[in-house]
């Protein structure tokens, strides 16, 4: 069941997390939270003056919007649809970056810090949760370029 959650430049420019929250707040009441993994994607329309040549991650406003609604849900990733590169898009928010004629180049430092923080924070809330986490994070970090070695599940 793919969800599609409609934003446009009042909900970004006012901070309005209502599209994403009513629906993430249905999944959990309704508890489909699993069979909804991987199932959530953004729809953006945001205006922008003619020209404009910049991405959606490069605009304040966009990025201001997702970092709010990470805050509000750090578990976010795991009902991005990681097919259709929601979960790239949704790092590209939150991690400084630039664009270059050979794609998106992530700050290292930054790429991995947010990744790590994210594997420990959907860690904790997978076992919360009672879904098995270390397939599911291994293949998250492997979107970002990272292997993660089973060890480190020994850890947390």
């Amino acid at each position: 069941m793919a969800i599609a959650i409609a934003l446009n430049s009042n909900h970004i420019n006012t901070l309005d997390l209502s599209p994403a929250t009513e629906a993430i707040e249905q999944i959990l009441a309704e508890g489909t939270l699993v069979s909804s993994e991987q199932q959530l994607s953004f729809n953006i329309d945001y205006l922008r003056e003619p020209g404009d040549p910049r991405e959606l991650s490069e605009i304040p406003e966009v990025r201001l919007w997702f970092i709010r609604i990470d805050s509000r849900y750090p578990w976010l990733p795991f009902l991005l649809n990681w097919q259709d590169k929601e979960f790239a898009r949704y790092s590209a928010m939150l991690v400084p970056h630039q664009f270059s004629k050979d794609g998106i180049q992530y700050n290292p430092e930054a790429l991995e810090m947010f990744l790590m923080h994210k594997i420990f924070v959907l860690g904790d809330w997978l076992k919360q949760q009672g879904i098995p986490h270390q397939s599911r994070l291994k293949s998250m970090a492997q979107l970002l370029g990272y292997e993660l070695e089973d060890e480190l599940f020994e850890i947390f």
